[in-house]
């Protein structure tokens, strides 16, 4: 599937739901009057509305004329909305992901702008096979072979989206992330070298947040910005240590949060990173020795 598909489908879907539920209201119906004018169940257009399933457009007709749409002009571009997000990014996932997981990578694939900030792991779409398989594990133990195997399948096929020269992303990662062993020495030098060469491409900015500056105003959690270059709100994604992630729209909620990225944007290191990724790479090579208590004073 190509990144115009898929940001075609999730897009047009969102754009989709918000116009319909807009002209619901401005009908002044609600979803149970409208679902039984339609003969539909209530759950039908609750999960329309909510970007769950896609409308057809022989659903589609009847429905904008129960909300008295007949303008041609703005028929014909919700129809063409409806055809455009039938077919959304990563549905053939949708037996190991929940519901926010997957409006998450729609929205990722979709994104103009890409911000992340992450303190505990490398950030997704950073992440090598071994990396992956390695956090999956962890956060969740009980997962079959199988499972872990897709699940690590749609991380790689996430990472397609680095290579569209128009998206721009920008990661801020915690000194710790690049220092915490994870999967092993061999693991972690491969995925600090795979780091240092996505930090190396023009459309791709990694930036490191050292030990030295403390306590920040992002020590909450991670966090993911989407922006659009349609006429659509940023997303705000907090994502919780399942890996799921609530979702803001709201204005004032995406502002707080870009202002708190670019206050950390203002204290990162930025230059030379390929290098001292490579340099933390190679220092891994000797191995680290666990923190230890001192040793009693002899008497």
């Amino acid at each position: 599937m190509t990144t115009a598909t898929k940001t075609s489908a999730a897009v047009q879907r969102l754009r989709l739901r918000t116009e319909l539920r807009r002209a619901r209201v401005a009908a002044r119906l609600t979803q149970k009057q409208v679902a039984e004018q339609m003969e539909w169940s209530p759950s039908k257009l609750i999960r329309i509305e909510a970007g769950e399933v896609g409308i057809s457009v022989n659903d589609l007709r009847p429905l904008l004329s129960t909300y008295g749409i007949d303008a041609p002009g703005t028929v014909n571009e919700l129809l063409d909305l409806a055809r455009s997000s039938r077919k959304m990014p990563f549905t053939e996932y949708r037996d190991i992901y929940s519901k926010d997981v997957l409006d998450f990578l729609a929205m990722e694939a979709s994104a103009s702008i890409n911000r992340t900030f992450q303190p505990l792991v490398m950030p997704g779409l950073l992440q090598t096979e071994e990396y992956a398989a390695a956090t999956i594990k962890t956060y969740s133990p009980e997962a079959s072979a199988s499972r872990v195997e897709r699940m690590v399948e749609a991380r790689m096929l996430r990472q397609e989206i680095l290579d569209d020269a128009e998206a721009q992303f920008f990661f801020i990662v915690d000194e710790s992330v690049i220092r915490r062993l994870v999967g092993g020495l061999g693991v972690m030098r491969a995925q600090l070298r795979r780091l240092a060469e996505y930090a190396a491409q023009p459309n791709v900015n990694v930036l490191i947040l050292p030990f030295s500056l403390g306590a920040h105003v992002a020590s909450a959690g991670p966090f993911t910005i989407f922006e659009f270059d349609e006429a659509m709100p940023a997303f705000v994604f907090l994502e919780n240590p399942r890996a799921s992630a609530s979702v803001s729209t709201a204005p004032d909620v995406a502002a707080t949060y870009l202002e708190t990225f670019w206050d950390l944007e203002e204290k990162v290191l930025k230059d030379s990173v390929p290098e001292i990724l490579l340099q933390v790479a190679d220092g891994l090579a000797t191995g680290l020795a666990d923190l230890q208590p001192p040793t009693a004073a002899q008497p």
